[in-house]
């Protein structure tokens, strides 16, 4: 299969079976914006299909007790069944109080929704960008591996395939040994197409631009970057202080760094997720003051936690100069108004999985995009 796909060769070819989306609640955003595609795909294949999506929701009685409900038959059909974790807008009223769906709420109402059509759906695959319980990904003391767990359990549900985009550190085996997960890279030409949308002047010339990894545990995709694009690589590591613990974590002494100097260039720092952002503004803080020109942060999941005011003061000091997020979790309305923001739309990239998996067949050309990469690179000459 090409990378490049054709919607004649999906859409005129026997499938597994009828393909139908459900969004989770919180979800519905990348599950329309993947029907789009999907809906495009098929008319120019000559089907007719105004969505792809059934009707779904799960809604609570007034002790809290929710249930999943979908509004169609979905008898032998194949199912994609999309989940955002991490979309705290969501809430419920409960006794009178405002609730947020944290993620324990939204992988329930996952599993509500796989109890909905258990036993009538042909096949049911899960969409979960934000891999749940992704943050703890191994065991220190006595603690719980969520992650590990979870995929089992939707194992057991009768979910065939889980797809999941740049799950943090290793070891993801472990996470996916339970079942037939598919775990993405970080939209590597997607990022690079934005970002050179949203400043055509940007040179990726080795004396000119550099990549930097703000950790030893986001090594593997600075890497690749670095990789494509014939690039220097440079690394920080972190020092912490293994006495304390501080919200779960031990706490950074100083970030150290590794490398080639970057006086005069562009610095490109890339990272799975950026929480409160701490950070990310330490490392570009102090690459600034090594004589950085411009830095430009890339995190697949912007959630920022703490809210936008420190970028913005980080903007206005020059220490930074954009931050190139994803629409594979939910964004801050607020943030996509800031003119440093750059948001690149995976839900295409999204979309070929499902047709792929749709017909049963390979996704690691649609994993690998090192030939669209080549091409956007040549095409500017």
């Amino acid at each position: 299969m090409s990378n490049e796909i054709n919607p004649m060769a999906f859409f005129q070819e026997p499938s597994v079976a009828d393909l139908r989306l459900l969004a989770c609640p919180g979800a519905e955003e990348l599950t329309k914006l993947i029907d789009q595609h999907l809906v495009e795909w098929a008319k120019s294949a000559g089907v007719e299909k105004d969505s792809f999506i059934i009707p779904c929701e799960c809604p609570r009685f007034q002790s809290g007790d929710a249930k999943g409900l979908v509004r169609e038959s979905v008898r032998g059909d194949d199912i994609f069944i999309v989940i955002d974790p991490g979309n705290y807008s969501v809430t419920y009223n409960l006794f009178g109080y405002e609730n947020h769906l944290s993620p324990d709420d939204h992988f329930a109402n996952l599993k509500r929704l796989i109890q909905a059509v258990a036993g009538k759906a042909h096949r049911v695959s899960v969409i979960m960008p934000s891999l749940y319980g992704g943050r703890q990904h191994r065991r220190v003391v006595r603690e719980s591996l969520d992650c590990a767990v979870a995929l089992q359990e939707l194992q057991t549900m009768g979910v065939r395939n889980i797809i999941t985009f740049d799950a943090p550190r290793s070891p993801r085996s472990e996470r996916c040994a339970a079942a037939s997960a598919s775990t993405m890279q970080c939209p590597t030409y997607q990022v690079l197409k934005s970002l050179l949308k949203k400043n055509p002047e940007i040179s990726f010339d080795k004396e000119k631009f550099i990549v930097v990894s703000p950790d030893e545990g986001a090594m593997n995709r600075n890497m690749y970057f670095s990789s494509v694009l014939g690039c220097n690589l440079g690394m920080f590591y972190k020092r912490r202080d293994y006495t304390r613990v501080v919200n779960g974590r031990n706490p950074i002494v100083a970030h150290e760094y590794l490398g080639d100097s970057v006086e005069g260039k562009t610095v490109f720092i890339a990272d799975d997720i950026i929480a409160s952002g701490e950070s990310m503004l330490e490392v570009a803080g102090n690459l600034k003051e090594r004589g950085a020109a411009r830095i430009i942060a890339n995190a697949t999941f912007p959630l920022f936690t703490s809210g936008l005011k420190k970028f913005d003061q980080a903007v206005a000091d020059g220490k930074l100069d954009y931050v190139v997020g994803t629409n594979l979790t939910y964004r801050q309305p607020e943030l996509l108004t800031r003119d440093w923001y750059v948001d690149v739309d995976v839900s295409k990239y999204a979309a070929y999985f499902v047709v792929a998996l749709n017909h049963d067949m390979s996704v690691s050309s649609i994993i690998d995009p090192i030939k669209k990469i080549e091409a956007l690179l040549a095409k500017r000459g």
